[in-house]
């Protein structure tokens, strides 16, 4: 079993986090660490303060030197592929190769009606997580792109320099729709990101992005298991170490603690030592 840490940046304030992954780097157990991307907070009261993703990310790479970090996830429709696509490089770059790229269709009603940004239809946010997939992997990989869809056309598109990982940075998809999102995934994906439930849940999940990997000829081998462990308090690791334990016994590859604030840097060291037996 392999650990990760996630922590939300809302309701919360970038020193505090700032010290987080300072802590965390130095702690072997955790091999990455995550953000949200979102500009309203969505655990609790949405008027309250949150920070978008990539600004943070682009400093923690700088303010670490071990972890690999990325977000979980970019809703794609936030930015323009060929924008998010740059981003990512000037990240791997910055990071020296630790980028993880997190992406996914959104979701977010609420955030996505109040800045006018379209969502659309599920099926249109999907038919459009598809475009961007596509676009974002040329981008990262090759010399230029050309590409005719419906929602991107791009014409002899570069994107230089590129980052250190070739052929991309890993590509994360998360959600569990499972007609259209885990297909993607099983076409794209290095990861796959489990956002909620128990066990039986996850296997079910696991098993029709399996299934996807057989009708597309991959591997599903090739494509790490990730699921959410929440951690909402400093007296619930034992609680969380039993939810690990039962998600590795139906498959889960990593377990990615969700760290919830008002937790700060002083849990880290605790859940790392209740999780270690588990590595």
């Amino acid at each position: 079993m392999r650990f990760a840490f996630k922590t939300a940046p809302q309701n919360t304030t970038w020193a505090e986090m700032l010290a987080i992954w300072k802590a965390a780097d130095d702690i072997e157990l955790f091999e990455s660490g995550w953000l949200f991307d979102h500009f309203y907070p969505i655990h609790g009261d949405s008027s309250g303060p949150c920070l978008e993703g990539w600004m943070p990310l682009a400093a923690l790479a700088q303010a670490t030197t071990r972890l690999r970090l990325g977000t979980l996830v970019t809703g794609i429709h936030y930015r323009h592929p060929a924008v998010l696509a740059n981003m990512a490089a000037a990240v791997d770059i910055i990071s020296a190769g630790r980028l993880e790229l997190g992406i996914g269709a959104g979701w977010n009603e609420e955030e996505s009606g109040a800045y006018g940004i379209e969502l659309g239809t599920p099926r249109e946010r999907s038919d459009r997580f598809e475009e961007a997939c596509q676009v974002i992997i040329g981008l990262l990989s090759q010399e230029t792109t050309d590409f005719d869809g419906r929602y991107y056309q791009l014409e002899s598109a570069r994107n230089e320099p590129k980052g250190p990982q070739r052929p991309h940075p890993p590509i994360c998809i998360g959600g569990g729709g499972e007609q259209r999102t885990l297909l993607t995934a099983a076409k794209y994906a290095q990861h796959w990101n489990n956002v909620a439930g128990g066990p039986a849940e996850f296997a079910h999940k696991r098993d029709v992005l399996h299934a996807h990997c057989a009708d597309v000829g991959r591997d599903p081998a090739e494509i790490t298991l990730s699921s959410h462990v929440w951690l909402r308090a400093a007296d619930q690791i034992g609680a969380v170490v039993d939810e690990v334990e039962a998600l590795e016994a139906v498959g889960l590859d990593l377990a990615i603690i969700y760290l919830l604030p008002p937790l700060g840097p002083s849990v880290l060291t605790p859940l790392a030592d209740a999780l270690a037996p588990l590595a």
